[in-house]
This record gives structure tokens, C-alpha cells and sequence, in this order.
């Protein structure tokens, strides 16, 4: 039950959005040009990073979509996220997006627990400034958009299928 009467039965971040739509513009902005505008991340990785930290902060409507964009988005996607979300070190990337992840987690944590020590093994793991300044961004955004869904407590599917239904919608016409 949400801590506020929004005025709809929507699910997560949709509800909060059509509850007050002078920030939805914004905010579906703001998703638009992390997860699919320009950028060197293919939007599976985008997508793997938004729901890696959302798994992190405990946030089941925004991991639980956005691994849905995962799966649907990626070689062997249901493979990848199941095993990023047991252990980062041994899932089925990149030495360069395990690094990204890694930077990811220190955001999430605290944007003074990214050190040059961590900007430095996504570097030498191959990721590029764009990567490192995107998958920081991503990681920060993530975190408000997981408070925000929570914060105020919105209705989360317990059906997966719910999900996977909205990451095609989300894939297909975006997020404006």
C-alpha cells in the first residue's frame, strides 16, 4: 500500500509519474538519455548496471523491471542477470563491464567511495572515460529513482511476467 494516495493502480515509477507529471517529463528524460540515448554502453549493459544497483538497494519494482530490459537485451540475458545477481566475479562479462559494475557499487555505496584505485581498474580493464562518467551517472540516477519508488512504498508486481511485458514496451517505445 503507498504511503500516499496517488490516484492510480499503477505499478513502481509509472505511478509516481502519472501522480505528479511535472516531474515526469523530466525524469522520463532522464531515463530516455541514460538507458538509450547516445553512448558508447550497449543498452543491455545500461540496463545490467540499472538493475545490478537497484538489486543492491533492495528495490524489487526498478531491479526486477530493469533486469527484465536486461534479459531482453542481451546474448544469454536471463543467464547473465541471474548470475551477476549470485556473483559479479564469476558471471559471463567482460573483464571491462565486471570493473563497470564494480564502479557501480562504490557509487551506490557513496560517490566518496569511488576512488582512483577504481577508476583505475575500469580502466585497465578497457572501459573509456564516456563508460566511466556514463556507468557513474546510471549508478547515481538509479539510486534516486530506487528511493523514490520505495520512499513511497508503490505497488510492485509479484508476477515476472509483468515485467517482462513492461520491458518490451519500455525497448519498443522508450521511456518519454
Amino acid at each position: 500500500m503507498p504511503h500516499i494516495d496517488l490516484g492510480n493502480d499503477l505499478p513502481g515509477l509509472p505511478s509516481l509519474l502519472a501522480y505528479a507529471p511535472e516531474t515526469a517529463g523530466p525524469l522520463r528524460a532522464l531515463a530516455e538519455a541514460l538507458l538509450r540515448g547516445p553512448g558508447p554502453l550497449s543498452l543491455g549493459e545500461r540496463e545490467l548496471i540499472a538493475a545490478h544497483v537497484s538489486e543492491l538497494n533492495e528495490c524489487r519494482f526498478c531491479a526486477s523491471s530493469h533486469g527484465a530490459c536486461a534479459i531482453e537485451q542481451l546474448d544469454d540475458g536471463a543467464d547473465v542477470l541471474a548470475r551477476v545477481r549470485a556473483d559479479p566475479d564469476t558471471a559471463p562479462i567482460t573483464p571491462r563491464l565486471r570493473a563497470l559494475l564494480r564502479l557501480a557499487e562504490a557509487v551506490r555505496e557513496s560517490g566518496h567511495t569511488v576512488t582512483p584505485e577504481t577508476i583505475d581498474a575500469a580502466r585497465a580493464a578497457g572501459a573509456t572515460d564516456r563508460e566511466i562518467h556514463d556507468t557513474v551517472l546510471i549508478a547515481a540516477a538509479f539510486c534516486m529513482f530506487n528511493r523514490y519508488v520505495d520512499g513511497l512504498a508503490t505497488q510492485t508486481p509479484t508476477d515476472d511476467r509483468a515485467y517482462t511485458t513492461m520491458a518490451r514496451a519500455l525497448i519498443t517505445n522508450g521511456y518519454t
